[in-house]
């Protein structure tokens, strides 16, 4: 009976600690320090910045720039790119009129990239939600927005 009792209480002292381990909640693996948070992207400090569109600006891109637009930036930036999306609207921001050639003319097909991708200020980034080619189409969709 002794003997029991002394394994009992050696067992229970033994897993004790294990048991509150468990109760900690684990953090995970992929979880990241605030300090090493990515900050929003600025257009001209990114590499995407960097590149060149390898898409031409054809028929068939300025479609498909023309549909992932409309899916994944009209809310804010507006149907005709006059910066008045419902979203924009709702959060009360003041969005850049895309027609207006003066908003693009400092701006890389680069930079739109960056920015598109990476996001800027309150608005999201895509990363990795398109494929580069369909950011580019949306590159050279908003491109042609001045022209119309």
């Amino acid at each position: 009976m002794k003997l029991a009792l002394v394994c009992a209480f050696l067992c229970s002292s033994l897993l004790a600690p294990l048991e509150c381990r468990a109760q900690e909640p684990a953090k995970p693996a992929d979880e990241k320090p605030a300090a090493d948070a990515k900050p929003a992207a600025d257009a001209k400090t990114s590499s995407d910045a960097a590149k060149t569109n390898p898409v031409k600006p054809s028929p068939t891109s300025l479609s498909s720039g023309k549909k992932k637009y409309g899916q994944d930036c009209a809310m804010c930036h507006g149907k005709d790119g006059a910066g008045d999306g419902d979203l924009a609207e709702d959060m009360k921001l003041k969005l850049k009129d895309l027609r207006d050639a003066e908003t693009l003319k400092d701006l890389s097909d680069g930079d739109i990239y960056s920015l598109i991708n990476n996001g800027k200020g309150k608005m999201m980034g895509e990363e990795g939600r398109l494929k580069p080619d369909e950011i580019w189409d949306i590159v050279n969709f908003v491109r042609s927005l001045p022209k119309k």
